[in-house]
């Protein structure tokens, strides 16, 4: 049997000197994170995309 894979890793350094954080697995586990606020596959979340996954996240991130 083979493990899960790691499909997306991407880290993202902000003008301010902030980072988002991105991990995407092939079972659709997920972890995004940027100063302190974090979503990951615990939190309920309708996953429809990645693109759709990460703006949720930055409009969220955005409020907090």
């Amino acid at each position: 049997m083979l493990g899960h894979m790691l499909l997306l890793r991407e880290t993202v350094v902000l003008d301010d000197g902030g980072r988002l954080e991105i991990e995407l697995h092939d079972d659709l586990r997920y972890r995004l994170s940027w100063k302190g606020v974090v979503y990951d596959t615990q939190r309920k979340y309708a996953f429809r995309s990645v693109e759709q996954l990460r703006y949720d996240f930055e409009r969220d991130a955005q409020a907090a």
